[in-house]
């Protein structure tokens, strides 16, 4: 397959043979479908989920995120030209993100149950919990119907 562009002296301009051009070319347009696949797939998955009871699932959280790690990857690796140096500037380069996606998903994994009822993280006040239960069954939460104004919910008149 052919491929054309606006730039029909870019061999010539970029000081390489055409050979080399069309493989610039191929290695892009490989680099276009493989990050168009992930996509249409992460699409598909997102647009079916809720009606599959997927939504909020663990499982679909750690796949959305290793694919948006895997496109990252593709695009640091292809278009930042990464794949291309020494092992120690890899590393160097790519530590940051990975300690970045490490902190992400011990963000996904622990997310709601600092203030949930397990206690994993923190003391919920148990009054909170039971007014959020009394509000959830249409009741008013334990408090009085009404607000007081300052100064007088504790018996405190004004003068």
């Amino acid at each position: 397959m052919e491929f054309n562009d606006n730039y029909p002296e870019y061999e010539k301009m970029s000081n390489h043979d055409e050979a080399y051009g069309k493989k610039a070319r191929r290695t892009l347009w490989n680099v276009f479908w493989i990050m168009l696949a992930i996509t249409i797939v992460e699409l598909i998955i997102g647009f079916m989920a809720p009606s599959r009871g997927w939504s909020g699932t663990m499982g679909l959280k750690v796949l959305f995120i290793g694919l948006t790690i895997v496109k990252a990857a593709a695009i640091v690796m292809w278009f930042m030209h990464l794949g291309h140096e020494v092992k120690f500037f890899k590393y160097t380069i790519l530590t940051p993100y990975i300690v970045f996606m490490c902190y992400t998903i011990f963000v996904v994994l622990t997310e709601g149950t600092y203030a949930g009822t397990s206690g994993k993280f923190a003391k919920v006040d148990p009054v909170f919990i039971q007014q959020q239960e009394a509000l959830k069954k249409g009741g008013h939460g334990g408090g009085e119907t009404h607000s007081a104004p300052a100064g007088e919910a504790h018996g405190e008149e004004h003068h």
